[in-house]
């Protein structure tokens, strides 16, 4: 029996290598697969049952062996679509049933897969090689929230991004103490040139300050406007339309600290309206409220820190609600030899509608767009998956894997792996390594065909006695 035993052993040896070399050439045909993950072998001895003092070796058995936790090189594409897990955790994809456009329909169904070479198709839908389709949740542009709790396939379409009108101004600046004005150059020695006088513009409605009067420059003063009071810088706003004109504005002081006793400084800021104004039409219109400050220089009214600029219609376009933000301390007012305002940053938070420029992926999985209009917007997060046994999940074609009861159930968020945008993880097959276990398997194959000689030859000895 022990020849036969012989035979059918050194048969099992030959088909667990056969199966090795199986896994091997699999492994070395997708060493260029995106996401692929290589299959190693792994033998067990299968011993019959026997006295302990007539127990054998036994013959083999060749069974498969994932490696789907075995990370693979990041390489490089510049393609903004593609991502790369750098850690533990599969993408969260879906298979097309049917249909076209924002008709297709899908399988309902989540698969897994490491192959991040996803890129838009035609519809918005982000799609890797294998033609798994990306699943994540939406992201609400306006408030930043994520959409519903459960992963659906995204799509991101070039709608436009709609406009937003302009509520506030964000302005950093120092005014001077000594303003340059035009009229001061006459006489700098006098502070009272320094000054806008409300004796140069008449009575009633002619007077440009806020109170008393109307608060209106009109076209007919606006020479002796300017040369009592200095350019405050300029800044482009929009309508709820998204139309653009520019706001250019102006201080002016009003009152000197000290005259009369008791008085602080004061200023009042004018929102240019029609600079080519003639005659009794507005040219320039004040703010609401009049801005002060103390001995130190930092500015004492309005208390709130905004100061709200009148509506006005520039060039066809109405802006109104705008407030502009200094702050308890973007506003001050020091000594400067210039005399004029040095404008540090002027910023306000309206846009025009935008079309879709470009998408990237930030670490955390969110897909971000670029609007042409210069917004930068969060638009869907990637669904990422863990498994506490995720060499257990069932393979399936293109990269993909499937859930199984010895994988346990998915555990969805990315933990502490990271994706890296415009990246695509490369097989974990090495050519080296294949190539070694594949000598050792050719070893090992021929060692059982020489088993099977010497046992066919140990029987032809048999034979021989007979004759």
């Amino acid at each position: 029996m022990g020849v036969f035993s012989a035979l059918t052993t050194a048969v099992s040896g030959m088909q667990a290598q056969s199966y090795a070399l199986e896994n091997i050439s699999g492994n070395i045909a997708n060493s260029r697969t995106a996401g692929f993950k290589r299959v190693d072998t792994t033998f067990a001895d299968l011993v019959p049952d026997s006295a302990l003092n007539r127990q054998i070796s036994g013959s083999v058995g060749a069974f498969s062996r994932a490696t789907n936790s075995t990370q693979g090189d990041l390489n490089a594409t510049k393609i903004d679509t593609n991502v790369a897990i750098n850690g533990d955790g599969f993408f969260v994809v879906d298979k097309r049933l049917s249909g076209v456009g924002s008709n297709t329909t899908f399988n309902n169904a989540s698969y897994y897969t490491r192959r991040g070479d996803f890129d838009f198709d035609a519809n918005g839908y982000l799609v890797n090689g294998a033609g798994y389709f990306l699943k994540g949740q939406k992201i609400d542009t306006v408030t930043g929230e994520v959409i519903g709790t459960q992963p659906e396939v995204l799509r991101i379409t070039q709608e436009q991004y709609p406009a937003k009108a302009t509520t506030a101004i964000e302005y950093r600046a120092n005014i001077p103490s000594l303003p340059a004005t035009t009229r001061s150059k006459s006489d700098p020695a006098n502070p009272a040139l320094r000054l806008l006088n409300p004796a140069n513009y008449g009575a009633g409605a002619r007077n440009p300050l806020p109170a008393p009067g109307t608060g209106v420059v009109q076209g007919q003063d606006v020479s002796t406007f300017l040369s009592d009071s200095i350019p405050g810088g300029s800044v482009t706003v929009y309508d709820a339309l998204g139309q653009a004109t520019t706001v250019e504005m102006r201080w002016a002081k009003t009152v000197n600290a000290g005259t009369p006793p008791g008085a602080v400084d004061t200023w009042a800021l004018f929102v240019a309206e029609n600079t080519s104004a003639t005659g009794a039409t507005p040219a320039y219109r004040a703010a609401g409220q009049t801005v002060t400050f103390d001995g130190t220089g930092k500015m004492t009214a309005p208390a709130s820190g905004n100061i709200t600029l009148p509506n006005v219609t520039i060039n066809g376009t109405a802006i109104s609600g705008i407030n502009l933000q200094v702050g308890t301390d973007g506003l001050t007012q020091n000594g400067d030899t210039s005399g004029q305002i040095n404008a540090r940053s002027i910023r306000q938070d309206g846009y025009t509608a935008g079309t879709l420029d470009r998408v990237s992926v930030t670490a955390t999985g969110q897909v971000v767009g670029t609007f042409s209009n210069g917004q930068v917007k969060a638009l869907a997060q990637i669904a990422v998956a863990r498994f506490n046994a995720d060499n257990a999940l069932k393979r399936l074609d293109g990269g993909a894997f499937e859930e199984t009861i010895e994988s346990g159930a998915p555990i969805v968020g990315s933990g502490s792996s990271s994706l890296i945008g415009g990246n695509v993880e490369q097989s974990n097959t090495d050519i080296a390594d294949e190539f070694s276990k594949m000598i050792v398997t050719q070893q090992a194959y021929s060692a059982n065909t020489k088993v099977i000689s010497t046992a066919q030859e140990m029987l032809r000895d048999v034979f021989s006695i007979i004759r």
